[in-house]
């Protein structure tokens, strides 16, 4: 088990983030006709927006959530003058009302997937594979929060933000830190982490383009004039 947890909690973080960053430079260099969202409006907009729009901002929430939560040095939340615990309890609720919203969206859309045989037939095994990866780790992520109940001075949130930062910093170590902490903290951060691993091969490569448009905020306003003959 020690070298088990080495490997997951040590080793893997760089496997995964290897995979995500070059799969997703080669499947773009390569195949970019396949770098899309590809849309089921057309086959079936039944719950589409609704499901979308509640997954969307819930997904998006946690992201943030998780890369602030985890990644701020804890120095600066001191500075702040935010306790271990009021960083605790504002995680539990803001992260329970995000996962919740995210939960509800995935559940309209694995519903509206699986109940339309039109859409089912033109769904690959890929699609069903993220649908179905994002809603365990999602219902994992939730289960943590009765978890942190029992902890509520933030001394478990403390741990996981440590290891995180000796992962994004390479510090040695980290896989030691996560130890002994809860085994629904391993599996969720298992699955999480091996969500980055499919990313490339899936439609999720979609998020890049997300992020992507925004550099037409800086973008100057395109300037089109009438023809004249």
């Amino acid at each position: 088990m020690y070298y088990l947890n080495q490997f997951i909690f040590g080793i893997y973080p760089y496997i995964a983030a290897s995979v995500f960053f070059l799969g997703s430079l080669i499947r773009f260099d390569t195949n970019q006709y396949s770098w899309k969202s590809e849309s089921s409006q057309l086959l079936y907009p039944h719950l589409l927006r609704t499901g979308n729009i509640l997954f969307h901002i819930g997904i998006l929430g946690l992201f943030f959530g998780h890369l602030v939560g985890l990644l701020t040095p804890v120095a600066v939340w001191d500075a702040l003058g935010i306790s271990h615990q009021t960083k605790q309890l504002t995680a539990m609720y803001a992260g329970g009302f995000m996962g919740l919203l995210a939960l509800i969206g995935i559940l309209i859309l694995l519903h509206r997937r699986f109940s339309c045989a039109r859409l089912l037939a033109n769904s690959s095994w890929r699609d069903k594979l993220v649908l179905f990866w994002i809603l365990i780790t999602l219902c994992l992520g939730l289960g943590t929060i009765h978890v942190s109940a029992h902890h509520r001075d933030g001394s478990e949130m403390l741990i996981l933000m440590q290891w995180a930062q000796h992962i994004v910093t390479f510090r040695s170590g980290a896989a030691d830190l996560i130890a002994h902490v809860h085994p629904i903290f391993k599996l969720h951060l298992f699955m999480g982490m091996s969500l980055f691993v499919i990313f490339p091969f899936t439609r999720l490569v979609h998020v890049w383009s997300g992020f992507g448009t925004l550099i037409y905020l800086k973008r100057r306003a395109q300037l089109i004039r009438s023809r004249r003959y």
